[in-house]
């Protein structure tokens, strides 16, 4: 007795949603990478604000996120021809197209996980 091509659909596409769900965590899951993209979400910032904004997180671990999600196509950076030098980073389309996701976590963390 064969499967008929609805039943046998139902695995491969599970899988695949995994794949998805996979794929997004691995640019995604990287510690302090959701709050890099919260803080972005609303105007460019400069690193030190960023540095302000999640003070647990040290300079080299917020380069390498950033660097990251620069290559991710998730943000960009812009360096101002100043003295100091002045950079910027600000999410992208595709980084903004996060805010979703982003604010039903917000939400969930609400009300489930209540700051002490």
């Amino acid at each position: 007795m064969g499967l008929s091509s609805a039943q046998g659909a139902e695995p491969a596409m599970a899988r695949e949603d995994v794949c998805y769900v996979e794929r997004a965590l691995e640019v995604l899951g990287g510690k302090w990478t959701i709050l890099l993209i919260h803080e972005l979400m609303e105007e460019p910032k400069r690193f030190g604000d960023l540095r302000r904004a999640i003070p647990e997180a040290s300079a080299k671990m917020l380069t390498m996120r950033l660097r990251e999600l620069e290559a991710a196509g998730l943000l960009e950076r812009e360096v101002f021809a100043e003295v100091p030098p002045h950079v910027e980073y600000r999410l992208t389309p595709r980084g903004k197209a996060l805010r979703d996701a982003i604010e039903e976590l917000r939400k969930w963390g609400v009300e489930y996980c209540p700051c002490s």
